[in-house]
């Protein structure tokens, strides 16, 4: 596979000849993740063009490049991805747009590695999920603020005004996020979900997080792991569990039908949005819509 998008990218490089821009031609900005794509549309606003790669639903672990999608990435002015190895199987068309002088930007980048959360299990040795902590989220807002206008001079005045604005509603996301996880006991904020992916939720707000498949969705659980895990749910008395928009949810009905055969019940809490929003024109379909709803599955499920 690795060799058929290195074909993609050649014949791409090959055939594609962009048209030259003039300077009233807006900034084309190609994303990977949703939430990426949701970030650079509030800050970007008219003056840039974007183009989102994943859409609602899909696997980031697991997305491999489409022929069209290499078009799109070779005649972008920008490529923003998560980094961390979220975007694994499309590591080698980055590197390969790198070397044609393409600029990328990783948003990770920003975030200090003695913050992240470190995991032997995964490619990068760090949990890439980076999105969960809305502060690391500000940071990410104000770094991509300061590239958009490294790149673009002449709407620099916009993107820092509606990255200042953004940042506003992310402190407003906050403040309601913590005043409405207050209403869960501690001993109750256990999130049992199909993986790892809420790890930086957790750390932010004192939730025990397990997940079936470990941090990347490429791993899946086995009969052992699905047995070990309904003996945790019975030992500490979870009353839900969560399947994942961008996840099969055959491992958590899996899990449910483990706890039932040793005589406990645990129901399914709802689904969460893990690796991408919602759908367009929906209120999970935004990153600061897709947090709210999260929290208030999380929190009606678990009370």
């Amino acid at each position: 596979m690795k060799k058929y998008i290195l074909i993609l990218v050649t014949l791409a490089i090959v055939s594609c000849k962009p048209a030259k821009k003039n300077e009233n031609q807006k900034l084309q900005v190609v994303t990977t993740t949703t939430m990426i794509t949701d970030l650079l549309r509030n800050i970007g606003g008219d003056k840039i063009e974007v183009k989102g790669l994943m859409g609602t639903g899909v696997d980031p672990h697991l997305y491999k490049a489409s022929e069209g999608d290499v078009s799109k990435l070779f005649n972008a002015d920008v490529i923003v991805y998560n980094g961390l190895h979220l975007e694994g199987k499309l590591e080698d068309v980055f590197e390969k747009m790198r070397q044609q002088n393409k600029k990328t930007i990783a948003v990770s980048d920003i975030i200090d590695k003695s913050t992240l959360i470190e995991s032997e299990y995964f490619a990068s040795n760090y949990d890439p999920h980076i999105w969960f902590d809305i502060s690391n989220w500000k940071q990410i807002t104000s770094y991509v603020v300061e590239k958009l206008s490294e790149l673009d001079t002449k709407n620099t005045t916009t993107f820092e005004s509606n990255g200042k604005a953004y940042l506003e509603k992310l402190s407003s996301l906050q403040t309601a996020i913590a005043s409405r996880i207050e209403e869960l006991p501690v001993e109750k904020r256990i999130l049992v979900t199909a993986h790892d992916a809420f790890n930086y939720f957790g750390k932010a707000y004192k939730f025990e997080v397990v997940g079936l498949q470990g941090l990347s969705t490429a791993t899946e659980a086995g009969v052992k792991d699905v047995q070990k895990m309904a003996s945790f749910i019975i030992e500490k008395n979870i009353k839900a569990i969560f399947v994942e928009s961008s996840v099969p949810k055959r491992t958590i009905e899996a899990l449910v039908e483990a706890v039932k055969s040793k005589n406990h019940e645990v129901e399914i809490g709802g689904t969460l949005f893990s690796d991408a929003l919602g759908s367009d024109g929906t209120g999970e379909g935004t990153y600061l819509g897709m947090y709210k709803y999260n929290v208030q599955t999380i929190v009606n499920s678990l009370k």
